[in-house]
């Protein structure tokens, strides 16, 4: 769970973080990847602020194999339920990957089913809505199984073991999520 407090395993329990720090966007438990940590209120509100629109791509194990009509209409935008109104999702990019990275058994492990095959998809958005991956494609037909958000911008899990945390300085993390006028305080 993205948070510092509640049940079961926290951000605390991975690491002793300072207490002027706070993530940036949510986890759910049901889902894993690049989480941002920061006591930067500029950098939360670029990420966090919808106008800005930056890259995030997941990659999600969906249920069955989604064909390029599947794939096109995740581009184009689907009908998913937010907050009880009906939302079109922005352009995104969606695509099966060639080859998905080496990312470790889940625990607990995906539910198997002998009879439907499974499919990794690459999914880009610019937007960040709750559950938003998980609704887009259950839209199309494909739920998705096992979610991971694999970067923001150009900062990538690449590399990563599960529950690593790296610091960073200011510069590197502002370069690699392509933030311009970056400001030295």
């Amino acid at each position: 769970m993205s948070q510092f407090s509640g049940e079961g395993q926290t951000l605390a329990s991975l690491f002793h973080f300072p207490k002027t720090v706070y993530p940036v966007g949510r986890l759910d438990k049901d889902s894993e990847g690049l989480l941002i940590i920061t006591d930067d209120k500029q950098l939360n509100h670029h990420l966090l602020n919808p106008r800005f629109g930056h890259q995030r791509t997941y990659l999600a194990q969906v249920e069955g194999i989604p064909d390029q009509e599947a794939l096109r209409q995740l581009e184009k935008g689907v009908d998913i339920n937010v907050d009880g109104k009906i939302y079109r999702t922005k352009h995104a990019v969606a695509k099966i990957p060639e080859q998905v990275p080496d990312l470790p058994e889940r625990n607990p492990p995906i539910r198997y089913r002998k009879n439907v095959p499974d499919t990794w998809i690459s999914l880009t958005l610019i937007e960040g809505k709750n559950r938003q991956v998980r609704k887009m494609t259950a839209a199309v037909g494909h739920p998705t199984l096992r979610l991971v958000r694999w970067s923001v911008e150009k900062l990538t899990i690449q590399g990563f073991q599960v529950g690593e945390v790296r610091e960073m300085e200011k510069e590197e993390i502002y370069r690699a999520l392509g933030l311009s006028g970056f400001r030295r305080k």
